[in-house]
């Protein structure tokens, strides 16, 4: 048995409020388990320089931990000698490159869309959620844009979740918590869309590795997980 009582192919409790943000073209705070990260989306009438003129569109992300989002003080990014966290960037990119395909950039004309992820509280697998939660905020301002005639219909392509799997005591675990992930053996983190198809899958051997097939089994525990996040983001049983 888990420490908070799961089985080890049970989710956390997982819950969705969108329209969180009101001044946000779209916005969602996810929360899986004791992490919950406010996701934003905000929608800019320009795009970077260097693809200025080419009629098509831009997603881009930022990612952070608020200060008391850990037992310990975190400081800010940015405010020690200009130093930014280099997991924080490594996450934020993760984020940017995993929603970019969920979007028709063609079609969306010369708009950045800029993805916000904030942690308010991190008990393991804030990525992931940061991840699910940015993927139904940009629903949410993709509607909004469409209902204000900004861009045509159908610019969103399919929704995307991410969970982590980790191998705990020999053991292959859905969606850990900080106390799991903290003395996990490996870790894998695995995003997809609703189409089933793996956008990334980041996998590490911090303590032994893993052989193909506990890979394997990780991979169907994940993609079960994650049919059941999109269930939940789509209005289904928590």
């Amino acid at each position: 048995m888990r420490p908070d009582g799961r089985g080890p192919d049970i989710l956390r409790p997982i819950r969705f409020e969108t329209g969180f943000v009101r001044t946000a073209t779209g916005s969602c705070l996810a929360s899986f388990g004791g992490t919950r990260v406010i996701c934003t989306v905000t929608a800019d009438d320009t795009v970077p320089g260097w693809m200025a003129g080419r009629g098509r569109g831009w997603l881009t992300a930022e990612y952070a931990m608020l200060p008391a989002s850990t037992g310990r003080r975190k400081p800010r990014d940015g405010r020690k000698g200009g130093h930014v966290d280099g997991r924080s960037v490594e996450i934020q990119r993760l984020v940017g490159r995993t929603l970019r395909p969920s979007v028709d950039l063609e079609r969306l004309g010369e708009l950045t869309l800029h993805v916000d992820c904030d942690v308010l509280e991190a008990d393991g697998g804030t990525r992931t959620c940061a991840i699910s939660g940015a993927s139904i905020a940009l629903a949410e301002a993709l509607a909004v844009l469409e209902g204000d005639g900004k861009i045509p219909a159908g610019c969103l392509k399919n929704r995307v979740a991410a969970v982590s799997v980790g191998v705990v005591n020999g053991e292959i675990l859905l969606d850990l918590a900080y106390s799991e992930d903290s003395r996990a053996e490996s870790d894998i983190n695995v995003v997809m869309n609703e189409e089933k198809h793996f956008l990334e899958v980041q996998g590490t051997a911090e303590g032994r590795p893993f052989s193909r097939e506990e890979l394997g089994t990780a991979l169907d525990l994940a993609a079960d997980g994650i049919s059941r996040i999109l269930e939940i983001a789509r209005g289904g049983a928590s």
